[in-house]
Formats: structure tokens, sequence, C-alpha cells
């Protein structure tokens, strides 16, 4: 059988059910102007996929293999390959949001597609109640994922042999409509400026594991103080699939064995799938509340202020300037940035949502969503609308001596933390470089809890 293997969130050769189909395959990688077109062109995760497609390119032609690179509508690389070669069916790990599932079902209708479980450990349609529909809340829905799983999820997929397609692989293949043009293989061929990885954006999963095993039995006392490297590091290994999460399943086994305590990093885990489960089964998610009609208050102000780490709330925006700087933002800062958005400023979720989209590398729609509409209390087994974070008291107790606040907002390096921890001492405090907060703490959760009663 001539098959067309379709990398796109498993962009590795370990594990990958892709590589253990026999036959004559052509491995291709598609740049999808319909995803690329919002990006800027100095976005750091282009550069991202495109450093872990190069290492895959190398390991597969290590194997006597390569890969295809393709800049083009998905519909016309395809309609332009069989026109030139004749396949078989393609094969691709299963991609779940809206756009995804709408884009292969156009190439279903070109050649039989077959879609593999790689992703997620359990499919997004698996996982439902007795009754057939889908959980809305997440305590029962883990405990039935609990319930349901077996060693087959943790199965390893072994590499066979496979022959390889007679195909140009040295150039990068620009598809437009029906035209074809080949390009030299560089980021700036498809319209993007190559960046500066940092090395742990450019290390092996292997590493980042490595890394891991010292950090997992405390895992659970750790992940949220801000100043510690105390979370897993492998979110955006995870997104791009340079990693299996059936790969982090058989090492959480180990780990077990070792004596660690393994069950906090699966329920993470766990909410990665329910998140994935909920966007699938009700997609309109992606921009409507589940409850609640109020949609936030426009201010533009506020939303600058932000954005650009200018909110006068030292906690808020070093969360924020971690993201600008690194793509990065840790867990905890990531619930006090989103409850100070959508309680504090009343600014609506879709805004927060998408500017954590452009922003963050490990960026999965599903997660990232529900993750704003848990925050703003508006989703499905939400974070109540009255509860709302004092991003002071989460300050001084996930980041008690100011060291994450001071590692991303130099300009307070002299503050003293007593001082960043306070309101009212940085109502006092005059600087050249960092305003005032922008809104008071208690009026602010006031006007928020005011709102949704009046809904």
């Amino acid at each position: 059988m001539k098959r067309i293997l379709w990398f796109r969130r498993d962009l590795r050769i370990e594990d990958n059910p892709l590589l253990s189909l026999e036959g004559e395959v052509l491995p291709i990688f598609i740049f999808d102007p319909n995803i690329l077109s919002s990006l800027q062109n100095d976005d750091r995760r282009v550069s991202i996929i495109y450093n872990a497609l190069l290492n895959l390119k190398s390991s597969l032609q290590m194997r006597g293999l390569d890969l295809a690179l393709f800049y083009g509508k998905p519909v016309d690389v395809f309609k332009w390959l069989l026109s030139r070669h004749h396949f078989d069916e393609v094969c691709a790990s299963g991609d779940y949001d809206h756009y995804a599932l709408e884009r292969d079902r156009e190439i279903s209708h070109l050649l039989p597609f077959n879609s593999l479980d790689d992703t997620y450990i359990f499919r997004p349609d698996e996982i439902v109640k007795n009754d057939g529909t889908p959980y809305l809340v997440f305590t029962p829905f883990y405990n039935r994922a609990k319930s349901l799983f077996s060693p087959e999820h943790m199965r390893e997929f072994i590499p066979v042999e496979q022959s390889l397609t007679d195909f140009e692989y040295d150039s990068l293949h620009t598809i437009r409509q029906s035209d074809h043009t080949s390009k030299p293989m560089q980021l700036e061929s498809i319209g993007f400026i190559s960046q500066k990885l940092s090395s742990r954006q450019q290390s092996s999963p292997a590493i980042q594991l490595d890394q891991f095993a010292s950090k997992i039995a405390h895992y659970s006392q750790d992940r949220d103080y801000m100043a510690l490297n105390g979370t897993s590091g492998l979110s955006t290994q995870l997104r791009f699939g340079t990693l299996s999460v059936r790969a982090v399943l058989r090492w959480m086994l180990i780990q077990k064995k070792r004596g660690s305590d393994t069950e906090p990093f699966f329920r993470q885990l766990i909410f990665r799938e329910f998140y994935a489960m909920l966007l699938y089964h009700f997609p309109h998610l992606s921009e409507q509340n589940f409850r609640y009609p109020f949609r936030g208050i426009a201010n533009e102000e506020y939303f600058n202020a932000f954005c650009t780490a200018k909110t006068g709330v030292p906690i808020v925006d070093a969360g924020i300037r971690e993201l600008l700087e690194t793509g990065e933002m840790h867990n905890r800062a990531r619930m006090l940035c989103a409850s100070f958005f959508t309680k504090n400023l009343l600014l609506p979720w879709q805004w927060g949502e998408a500017f954590f989209a452009q922003h963050l590398n490990d960026y999965d729609a599903a997660s990232n969503i529900l993750s704003w509409q848990w925050s703003a209390g508006t989703g499905v087994d939400p974070q109540p609308y009255f509860r709302i974070f004092n991003p002071y008291a989460q300050g001084k107790k996930f980041d008690s001596d100011g060291v994450y606040i001071r590692r991303w907002m130099p300009q307070l390096a002299s503050v003293s933390s007593t001082t960043l921890h306070n309101e009212t001492a940085l109502f006092s405090l005059t600087l050249c470089d960092y305003p005032h907060p922008i809104v008071y703490q208690k009026t602010s959760a006031k006007r928020a809890l005011d709102h949704f009663k009046s809904i």
C-alpha cells in the first residue's frame, strides 16, 4: 500500500503510529496559511516548529526516509500531489478542533483518510456518561477516565521497514491552487523570520523528562510556587508532539515504581483530555459562554495596560512580562492573570484568550479557551463567579520573597517584598517607570460580583 504520512501534532519518530505502517510512504508536513496568516512574521512558535521539523527530517533520513515540506492550503497540496502520484490513503494523527475536523473532512473527499489515535490518551468522543452525553463536571470525568485506563493506552508504537516515495525532498514546495514553486528550505521562504530559541526550547524530550524526574516527587507541593521550577515543562513538547503522551505515561509508571506520587500530574493530563472533549462536543465554546450571557466590558485602556504589563499589580505584570519575553507563563500566573482580567478589569475573556493565543508557545485551543472560561466563571464546571483571586494575597502566598516578580520586573528590584504584596503601599509608591495599580482590589471585586448577581 502506498501512503502519505501527514505529520502534524506528532513531530517525532519515537512512538509514532505513522511509522508503524508498512509499505511505500511519502512523509509530509504542510505549513498551512489558514493558520499562519494570523501570526506575526517573528512568531517564536513557527521557529520552534521549524526546528522540530529539521530534527524530524534528520531522524527520518537516518531510517532511510525523509520529509517533504509544503506551504499551501492542505486541500491544494493534496490535489497537486494526487495529480502527479497515486496514493491509496493518507494517514495522520487525529486533530479535533473545529477547523481541523473540517479540513480533514475535505481531504477525505480526495482519498481515504486514516485518522490515528496519538494526540491524547483518549479520543475526545471516548469518555461519555452512561446515557451517551458528555461529562460537564471534571471529577466524574476523571474517575471515569481512571476506570477506563488500561495498558493499551501506554502501548509503544515500534517503527517498521518502510520504503520511500521518489520525490524532491530538498526544497520547500509552495502550492497556490494548482501552481507549484520550489523555494529554498528556510522560514523566509514562507514569510517568517527565524527566531533565536532558548536552550530549553531546543532541548530534547528525553532531557525534559530527566529534568522532571528530579521534581515529580514534590510536584503537588511545588507546582504553584512561581519562583520555583516545579512544573513539568512538558506542555510545549506535548503540544507539538515532539513527545508522545504515551511516553509520558510509561515514564510516570517508572517513577511510580520508584516511589513517586504521580497522581497529581496524571490529574493534570486528564484535565487536558477533559478540555479537548468539551471543545469537541461544544465547538461554540471557542467564542460563546457556556453559562451567563455577560460578555465583559470593552475597555481598551485596561486591555492595553494588561497587555503591556502596566497594570500596577506586580504579580500580574510579572506574568505578562514572562509571556512576552519567553512565550511561557507559569500556570499559577496564568490563573491569576486570567482572574484579574475577567473579574477585576471585567474585560471579555475572549480578548484575554486571543492575547494568550498570540504569545503562548504551548498554545492549545481547547486548554486555553476552557481555562479562560473557567476563570471568567462562564464555562463548563467553572470557578464560581463569586470566587475572585486577590492578586496581592496570591503573590504573598506563592511568591512571598518577590523572586518571580523581580525576575521579570527589574524596575521593582529595589522595592521590598512587603510593598510588592501590599496594595496600599503600592499606591503610595512613586516610581518613574512603573504605574500605580489601575484598579482597587476591593472595589473592582465588588463591581464584578454586582455584575454577575444582576444577570
